[in-house]
């Protein structure tokens, strides 16, 4: 009956105990309440009925009564909650990702662009509340996906991302400036861009500096990400005969200077992630430092269950009442 129960009033819970107190007081004074006849012999008398023994269940349906009336004004009831998010400030993510050649050297486990596939993808399933776009760029650039808060498009849109879609090389800034063209009618309350590269910028008609100040007029931050080891990596060289990649060791080149400027003049940071250890850490860390402001809201419906209480000590005092004014009348 006190399943998933809670008490509005649980002070008056403190009157149990009366009980015992009520049971000490009967016990002492159970004589005095029953008068006594003096006789010089109680030869003839029937001796052998049970019912003076039973006298004291009368008061034990007194004391049960009365303790169904404590757990009623303590008033039991089932709480039923719902509740409803709102999100109060959304943020709209582009994520530009690079495609060139080199995203398939094998410094990161199984090669960088596989490791970025999978740590992103995490981190979309992490944020639930907000809208999120794809840009890819190699040697061009162009949206993946638009921004949406529909993830399973989202991460249908990064497990097809491939090395060869796009001509070879690395513009940064038309990587940046697409995900600007992405973001700038945005009317979100936040805005930014991660942009992720392993090399220089060596390809588009757009220079990183002015799609950084494109960033800074449409208010979009943007952090940026510098991937692969330190030193020599095994990284693609040449075709073999049936079209697959011959790797050897290159030596790895960031333009770690213009990411850095990117990512401080727009308002973000820059990264570098020489591991996958340390790719999953930084993308944890931006989920930690962009967050969605969500108002949740509580609901509460209670139903009070106090009623079958009332209702148990009404029986037990009515079947008290019964007892006494019937088979227990000759012994009061």
């Amino acid at each position: 009956m006190l399943e998933n129960i809670s008490f509005a009033n649980p002070e008056f819970f403190w009157l149990f105990l009366l009980l015992p107190i009520a049971l000490l007081w009967y016990f002492f004074k159970r004589k005095e309440q029953t008068a006594t006849l003096k006789i010089s012999s109680i030869q003839g008398f029937n001796t052998s009925s049970i019912l003076p023994k039973l006298k004291p269940i009368l008061f034990l349906f007194r004391l049960l009564a009365l303790a169904a009336i404590i757990v009623a004004m303590a008033r039991p009831q089932t709480e039923d909650i719902s509740t409803r998010t709102k999100t109060t400030k959304g943020i709209d993510i582009v994520m530009a990702i690079d495609v060139s050649s080199s995203m398939l050297a094998r410094d990161l486990k199984p090669n960088r662009l596989t490791a970025l596939k999978e740590v992103a993808a995490d981190f979309i399933k992490k944020r639930p509340s907000d809208r999120i776009g794809i840009v890819e760029y190699a040697g061009e650039a162009f949206t993946k996906t638009p921004i949406t808060s529909d993830k399973s498009i989202v991460l249908s849109s990064l497990k097809g991302i491939t090395y060869g879609q796009l001509n070879d090389g690395t513009a940064i800034g038309m990587g940046l400036a697409t995900s600007v063209n992405r973001l700038k009618e945005s009317k979100a309350v936040s805005k930014i861009i991660i942009l992720l590269t392993d090399g220089v910028n060596n390809s588009g008609f757009i220079e990183p500096q002015t799609a950084a100040d494109l960033a800074i007029e449409f208010g979009i931050k943007t952090y940026t990400i510098g991937l692969g080891t330190n030193g020599n990596a095994p990284s693609p060289i040449a075709y073999n005969p049936d079209g697959s990649f011959r790797y050897g060791m290159r030596q790895v080149e960031i333009d770690e200077a213009l990411l850095k400027d990117i990512a401080k003049v727009t308002g973000g940071k820059y990264f570098r992630a020489t591991n996958n250890k340390k790719l999953e850490a930084i993308y944890d860390e931006i989920n930690k430092l962009e967050k969605t402001e969500i108002e949740e809201f509580k609901y509460y419906k209670y139903e009070e269950k106090f009623r079958p209480w009332i209702y148990l000590a009404g029986i037990l005092l009515l079947l008290e009442w019964l007892l006494r004014n019937t088979i227990f009348r000759s012994f009061v």
